[in-house]
């Protein structure tokens, strides 16, 4: 049965460049293993599909909002489905001295943020720095293998899968007449990444749940060492 806009849906996929057959990116540590491209620091597990607000490409989510609960399709997307047509204006020279104002080496295959932008430099040469602010894989027809895993209908289990997606897990979700408390409790490091992934968190929440009036977010801390006594 197809999905309809604001179903929370996981989903497992692969995506391979279709020019050279080149795996991209995999929710399944198997198919890295088989394509010999396992990365120690990726999270290997389904993904969060929010249909129609836009957190998936264009073509992945009008495939997914098609599909069913256990069902697996494999899609080939044109540029524009995927990650959009090149664009020339988006490849700029820059002068190598605005890189070492910046006190920056340029150097190719760096990714930085130029003017808002994030842009890979292309080549360094002669006091000239060529930047494409253009996606990576923009212009590439790519084909992906999805498998819709559950679609998520409680709103409790909603919220939790949303704060999964920013490496957050709370220690308790409740919801009452639009009103969502969020308990993030001593056994989440309140370190500066979870600062970020607190606040990407709670942007998410509020653009993918139409019906939230309010979300509040309580943190519990505890002393990790006891006060030394001061010697009278």
């Amino acid at each position: 049965m197809p999905f309809n806009d604001g179903d929370f849906v996981k989903v497992d996929y692969s995506a391979w460049r279709v020019a050279d057959n080149k795996l991209i990116y995999t929710t399944l540590k198997k198919v890295a293993e088989q394509n010999g491209d396992v990365d120690d620091e990726v999270k290997y597990e389904p993904q969060l599909i929010v249909i129609g607000k836009g957190n998936a490409i264009k073509g992945v989510e009008a495939a997914v909002k098609g599909m069913s609960v256990g069902e697996t399709k494999k899609v080939e997307l044109d540029p524009r489905d995927a990650f959009g047509d090149r664009n020339a204006t988006l490849v700029k020279v820059m002068s190598l001295s605005d890189f070492k104002k910046r006190d920056i080496e340029p150097q190719p295959g760096m990714q930085l943020d130029i003017d808002g932008a994030v842009a890979t430099i292309k080549s360094v040469n002669s006091g000239r720095v060529i930047v494409d602010a253009n996606h990576p894989l923009a212009g590439e027809k790519m084909l992906y293998e999805i498998k819709v895993i559950e679609k998520i209908d409680k709103d409790e289990e909603r919220v939790k899968a949303v704060a999964q997606v920013y490496n957050l897990a709370p220690d308790s979700v409740s919801i009452s007449n639009g009103n969502i408390k969020v308990v993030f409790g001593e056994k989440t490091e309140k370190d500066s990444k979870y600062l970020i992934n607190k606040s990407d968190f709670v942007n998410a929440v509020m653009r993918y749940m139409d019906k939230t009036v309010k979300l509040t977010v309580e943190e519990e801390f505890s002393r990790t060492k006891p006060l030394e006594k001061k010697e009278s």
